[in-house]
């Protein structure tokens, strides 16, 4: 393999162009969940402006980019995946028939190990190295809203019938109900990262928005508009104001769920779920083939849900002393987590007590 490595803005608009088509042809060639925009380069380059270290190889062959392997790289040569904590999509962007040697990949680009916790299915060289596979609930619009809406009346009758009668207690209660799919005031982009700081802090999770270098990220994403990648606010509105609120990304074909939220005031009505609803609805009409719900365990993932791809964690490694100790101080945290998520009778007490502790914190 001929592979040279570069920081993503060094990629030529030639480089970028391969990359976009690649992903592109995916759902052509075999491989549709290497269309998800958290594989595309808009999302390296942008965590590039936000996190040091972010670096893409590009595999050549006779001269023409055939791959693409972006990755963060530490001093010390531990590599991770980009945005990994945040981005719920990773691996090495192909077309078909490409196979690589991980081992060769990892020494061209510098790195003892590279850690991913959401690679994409399709990555044999690299799913060698996964410690554990998990679910990432999806809804399919391919055919059409009404044919997924359909489909949801089928698997979760009393889910839908209630979802869809309080939204029209909404719109009865409440003046002025609307849906925006792609909100560009960035006063609603405000307001959803507020009720989500709020909401980490209410169930005792970690507030994704007090690191600096994510509200960056989102503004960014914001504002990245192109034919094949943007950032999507999506918000319902009621009585003037916003009720509910999600920012994702979207490629051609995928919408990735990333971050939604609602005004707790309004919790009644379940303004979240109504508006999953509305934003099938829409990215169906603007040819989306499905919304990736992401991994994680939740009852309303589960409601929305018509299937489930799967998403690997774990690290590949070379032998060397820093992958020994990298993986040394890793590896007891993930199975933690893991069995803790795994186990409803573990899962439970341990959810219960962070909200107990959400709370506390909420009154300080």
């Amino acid at each position: 393999m001929d592979i040279s490595v570069y920081r993503p803005g060094e990629l030529t608009a030639a480089d970028r162009a391969a990359w976009t088509a690649l992903q592109s042809k995916a759902h052509f060639d075999g491989s549709p969940e290497l269309a998800n925009p958290f594989l595309s380069p808009e999302f390296a380059i942008a965590v590039g402006r936000c996190r040091r270290g972010v670096r893409v190889a590009v595999v050549r062959e006779d001269g023409e980019p055939v791959a693409f392997f972006p990755f963060q790289r530490s001093a010390t040569g531990v590599g991770r995946a980009v945005g990994l904590g945040v981005s719920d999509c990773q691996g090495l962007v192909h077309g078909p028939g490409f196979t690589w040697d991980a081992q060769e990949l990892l020494r061209a680009c510098g790195l003892a190990v590279w850690e991913f916790d959401h690679l994409v299915e399709g990555q044999a060289p690299f799913e060698t190295a996964a410690s554990g596979t998990f679910p990432s609930p999806v809804m399919d619009i391919d055919q059409g809203y009404e044919a997924y809406l359909s489909r949801l009346r089928q698997q979760s009758p009393k889910f839908t019938r209630t979802t869809l009668a309080k939204e029209r207690k909404l719109g009865r209660e409440h003046e002025g109900v609307r849906y925006v799919h792609d909100e560009r005031d960035p006063a609603a982009l405000r307001a959803l990262m507020a009720w989500k700081s709020a909401q980490y802090r209410r169930t005792g999770r970690s507030d994704r928005f007090a690191h600096e270098w994510i509200n960056r990220l989102v503004q960014h994403l914001f504002h990245s508009r192109s034919e094949s990648f943007a950032g999507v606010l999506s918000v319902l509105y009621a009585d003037g104001r916003p009720v509910a609120a999600h920012f994702g990304l979207r490629s051609e074909r995928v919408l990735a769920c990333w971050f939604p939220a609602y005004d707790p005031a309004f919790a009644k009505y379940s303004p979240g779920l109504i508006l999953h609803l509305r934003m099938a609805e829409a990215a169906a009409a603007d040819g989306i083939a499905y919304l990736d719900l992401g991994r994680g365990q939740k009852e309303y993932k589960d409601s929305l849900k018509t299937r489930e791809i799967s998403v690997s964690e774990g690290w590949v490694a070379r032998r060397h002393p820093v992958a020994v100790g990298h993986r040394a101080r890793r590896a007891p945290v993930r199975a933690l987590r893991n069995a803790v998520l795994a186990r409803p009778e573990l899962f439970e007490p341990a959810d219960r007590l962070l909200k107990r502790i959400g709370k506390i914190r909420s009154r300080d």
